[in-house]
Formats: C-alpha cells, sequence, structure tokens
C-alpha cells in the first residue's frame, strides 16, 4: 500500500469522528429537552447518507469519461458491485465528507422538526443536491471546468468551500425558512444548556478537519502547508470572533471562541493549500470577525437559523472561497493575478448557493406536505427527547 494511501485511509477515520464531534456540538447549544433530537440528527445522517453512497452516491459524484450533464450516472456501479477495490479509500473518504455535509444542515432547525421528517429531508436532499454539486466541484462537472471555458486559472476548492459550506449552508437557510420559527424565538432565547459538550464538540471538528483538509495531499511540503493553516486560520478566528465581542461591548465567552475556530475552519477549508501562512491568518481574522456579527442576522432578518449554520458555514464559505482571488499563490488579484480566479471563484460560489438553495427549499416543501415538518407545539413546548424518542440527556433521577 501507498503510503498517501495509508495517510487518506487515516483522514478517513478522522473525518469520521467529525460528525459525532459535530452532534455534541450541536448538543450542547441546545436546551436540555431536545439533546436526544439534536445528536439524532447527526447520527442518523450518518447512517442514511452511508447507505446511499455506496448505493449511488459515489457514482453520481464523478463524471466518467464521456459523461456530462447534471451528475454522474446512479446505475454505473450500483452498490460498487464493479468497483475497483483499489479505489475503495477514495470511495470512504468521500462517504464521510457526504455524511458531514448532510449532518451540517440540521442545526438549523433544532428544537421544532421530527427526525422522521429530517431523515426524509437529508436522504433526499443527499442524492438531488449534494452528489450532483460534488460532482460539479470535483468530479469533472462544469466547476472543475469552468477555467478552461473561460480561459482563466482553474476553480480552487481544496476541500469543499462550495460543495460543503456554501451548499449546506444555503440548505439551511432554505429549511429554516420553510420550518418556520420556534416558539418564543427572540435575542437571548433558548441557551445552550452545555458549554462543556460544545467545547468537547468543537475539539473533535478541529482535530478532524486536519485529516479533512489534508487527505487528498500527496507531498509533504504539501501536508505541512495545509496542516499550518488548519491551525492559523481557526486560531485567528478565535482572535476575530473574540476581538469583535470586545470592541461591542459583549462579554467573552466559550461559546464565542469555540465559534471563532470554526469560522476559521470553514473559511479555510477551501484554501489550505493555496495560502501562504500569513494570508491565512489574515482570512480566519476576518472570517471570525464577520461571522460574529453574521449569526445577528437571524433577529433582523426574521428566520431562525437555531445554531447558526447560515451565519458561520454560509458566510465563512463564501468568505474563504472568494479570498483566494485575491490572496492564492501566484494567481490571486494581490499575488500576480488578474482577476480571472476571482471571477470564476464568484461564479462557484453564485452557482452553488442558487442552486442550493431553490433545490433544498423544493424538498423542504415536499416534505412539509408530507410529514408536516414540525412537531406538534405540545410537543415543542414540553421537549422532544421524552415525547419523541423516550430518552433524556440526563438521568436526574437518584434512583437510575
Amino acid at each position: 500500500m501507498e503510503t498517501t494511501d495509508i495517510w487518506t485511509l487515516a483522514s478517513t477515520a478522522l473525518v469520521l469522528v467529525m460528525t459525532p464531534g459535530l452532534a455534541l456540538f450541536y448538543g450542547g447549544l441546545v436546551r436540555v429537552r431536545s439533546v436526544v433530537n439534536m445528536m439524532l440528527f447527526s447520527v442518523s445522517a450518518m447512517g442514511v447518507v452511508g447507505v446511499l453512497w455506496i448505493l449511488f452516491g459515489y457514482g453520481m459524484s464523478y463524471f466518467s469519461e464521456g459523461e456530462s450533464g447534471f451528475a454522474g450516472d446512479p446505475f454505473k456501479d450500483f452498490g460498487l458491485i464493479s468497483t475497483d477495490p483499489a479505489s475503495f479509500i477514495g470511495v470512504g473518504f468521500g462517504a464521510v465528507f457526504a455524511m458531514i455535509t448532510t449532518a451540517l444542515i440540521s442545526g438549523a432547525i433544532a428544537d421544532r422538526v421530527g427526525l422522521g421528517s429530517w431523515v426524509l429531508f437529508s436522504g433526499v436532499w443527499a442524492a438531488l443536491v449534494y452528489f450532483p454539486v460534488a460532482a460539479w466541484v470535483w468530479g469533472g462537472g462544469w466547476i472543475m471546468q469552468l477555467g478552461t471555458w473561460l480561459g482563466t486559472p482553474d476553480v480552487i476548492d481544496l476541500a469543499g468551500g462550495t460543495a460543503i459550506h456554501i451548499n449546506a449552508g444555503a440548505a439551511a437557510l432554505a429549511l429554516a425558512l420553510i420550518a418556520g420559527k420556534r416558539r418564543g424565538f427572540a435575542p437571548g432565547s433558548h441557551k445552550p444548556h452545555s458549554i462543556p459538550l460544545v467545547t468537547i464538540g468543537a475539539a473533535l471538528l478541529w482535530f478532524g478537519w486536519i485529516g479533512f483538509n489534508a487527505g487528498l495531499a500527496t507531498e509533504a511540503g504539501e501536508a505541512g502547508l495545509i496542516l499550518v493553516n488548519t491551525l492559523g486560520a481557526p486560531a485567528a478566528g478565535i482572535v476575530g470572533w473574540l476581538a469583535t465581542d470586545a470592541v461591542r461591548g459583549k462579554k467573552p465567552g466559550v461559546i464565542g471562541a469555540a465559534s471563532g475556530a470554526i469560522a476559521g475552519l470553514v473559511a479555510i477549508t477551501p484554501s489550505a493549500a493555496a495560502l501562504s501562512p500569513l494570508w491565512a491568518l489574515l482570512l480566519g481574522l476576518i472570517a471570525g470577525a464577520a461571522c460574529a456579527f453574521a449569526i445577528d442576522w437571524k433577529y433582523r432578518l426574521g428566520y431562525d437559523d437555531s445554531l447558526d449554520v447560515v451565519g458561520l458555514h454560509l458566510v465563512a464559505g463564501v468568505i474563504g472561497t472568494l479570498f483566494l482571488g485575491f490572496f492564492a499563490f501566484d494567481d490571486g488579484l494581490f499575488t500576480g493575478g488578474d482577476g480571472g480566479l476571482l471571477l470564476v471563484q464568484a461564479i462557484s460560489v453564485t452557482g452553488v448557493m442558487v442552486y442550493s438553495f431553490l433545490a433544498s427549499s423544493a424538498i423542504a416543501l415536499g416534505v412539509k406536505a408530507i410529514t408536516g415538518l414540525r412537531v406538534p407545539e405540545e410537543v415543542e413546548e414540553r421537549g422532544i427527547d421524552a415525547a419523541a424518542h423516550g430518552e433524556e440527556a440526563y438521568a436526574l433521577d437518584p434512583a437510575s
């Protein structure tokens, strides 16, 4: 086995840990009576998307020679029956990306949507949105071809600024709008119940993100650059978020620091192999500060994105993807380029964001027509965990 294959295998394990880490991160951010429901959204996404990826998702996520169009052929290798086992490490690496991307969306609908509605949405969304967009970005689709068509540098998206974060963020906005607001939605309501869980979840996400960004690195120098940038950008994101809170007169907190780290990680995802560490620090600083402001948009604009998927993933994903147009090695506007890279980066951002929002809206409306989407008001008020799952996050009865 090649050394690069061993590293990709290890990176797959790192990224796999990220989705349970997300479950802890999201679980700590919700009220105590919704923890089981929130964590189960992430775990169920691992199950549904993992199965679909093996059945037909991998086939849809790339174009074979001569193929073109919306996505790859889902039937060309149904169930991976004829796939060369030598490709299975890559298949597995792609699977864990699909899982975490879908799970990210669930943070937008905390405290008010039932598991059945979420499972239906997540399966259809993976099939109709994630798998095709992955093919566009990494599997030979139109985003990969954009530079050739326009005579510019190729779009840069190392690990998913468009396919993962913008894609999931736009879907989260659509789903939050259609699900509607939580009961009592207002600034200061629905406070996180467990800062330790949030901290553990954020730590696991940062830990796994090293494999997320560097899993396909083929040279030590490239892997080293990705590693340093994946450490530096979130570190700067923490500084940017806390500094912004200080300027606004807000008290510093662990939730803000963890969110700043996530903002920096999201922003560096597309660009970790194409920026010098100095520019990665600047990117993280900008992302942390911008996202600190962006999470308040939901109150001003009136949409209830429960756990700030839009304010973190969509906003930082757009910033990180466009930042490359200014500072990427050789082709950035300020590093020797002529604006061509910025153009194709902007086109890819716009294309994925618009498609994901529109397609996700249609899927959410379909799910709402079938299941009603939300749990009954009395269940939401009493807490979803006990009513829908028969479990509680914490056994508080001394006799238990």
